[in-house]
C-alpha cells in the first residue's frame, strides 16, 4: 500500500523549524526513484475524475511532485513562491503561519481568467499556506479545482481551511 511505503521512507526531524515541531522530512523519498514515479502514478489515478486546467505547487517541496504530475497529466505548471523569486510582474497575498508570517506570489500571467487550478504541496499541516494560495487563485479569479498532498497532518485541522475552496483534497499518506 502506497500509504505504507511512504510513512516507512520519510525522516521525521525533531524541533525544525523551531522547538516542538516534528518535521516530516519527505527528502529519503526522492532517492527511490520506483517510489517517485509510484506516487505520481497514485495521483493520476486519484485525480482521473477531477477536471482542471493546471497544476499550482507551493515552494518548495510542492514544486518536486507537482511538476512531474504536471508533466504526466499534460498539464501547465504554475509555481507559487515566496515573495520577491519570481522575476516578472506578480501577485502577492500575505498570511500567517504556525511559527510567523509569510507572503507569497505568483505571475500575473500565470494562467487565464476562470481556469481551474489543482493546488498541490507536499503536505497539509494547518492549512495556511495553501488557503493563502488559494486566496491568491481566486484574486487572480481562477477556480479552485482541488487540492493534492503527499502527507496530511489531520490532527492539525488544515482540511478545514480548505473546504471553503473545494472538498476535493487527496492526501497519500495521513497521520491522525
Amino acid at each position: 500500500m502506497i500509504q505504507e511505503r511512504i510513512k516507512n521512507s520519510l525522516r521525521d526531524v525533531h524541533d525544525f523549524p523551531k522547538p516542538g515541531i516534528v518535521f516530516k522530512d519527505i527528502t529519503p523519498i526522492l532517492k527511490d526513484q520506483k517510489l517517485c514515479s509510484e506516487i505520481v502514478d497514485e495521483f493520476v489515478e486519484r485525480l482521473k475524475h477531477l477536471e482542471f486546467d493546471a497544476i499550482a505547487g507551493i515552494e518548495s517541496r510542492g514544486f518536486l511532485f507537482g511538476l512531474m504530475l504536471a508533466n504526466k497529466l499534460n498539464k501547465p505548471f504554475i509555481p507559487i513562491r515566496k515573495a520577491g523569486k519570481l522575476p516578472y510582474k506578480t501577485i502577492q497575498q500575505s498570511y500567517d503561519l504556525e511559527y510567523g508570517s509569510a507572503t507569497i506570489e505568483i505571475h500575473a500571467d500565470a494562467f487565464q481568467e476562470g481556469q481551474k487550478i489543482l493546488i498541490h504541496d507536499d503536505l497539509l499541516a494547518t492549512g495556511g499556506t495553501v488557503e493563502a494560495t488559494s486566496l491568491l487563485i481566486q484574486k487572480m479569479k481562477g477556480q479552485i479545482a482541488g487540492f493534492s498532498f503527499l502527507i496530511s497532518l489531520n490532527f492539525l485541522n488544515g482540511e478545514q481551511k480548505l473546504n471553503k475552496f473545494s472538498k476535493n483534497n487527496i492526501s497519500l499518506a495521513s497521520f491522525t
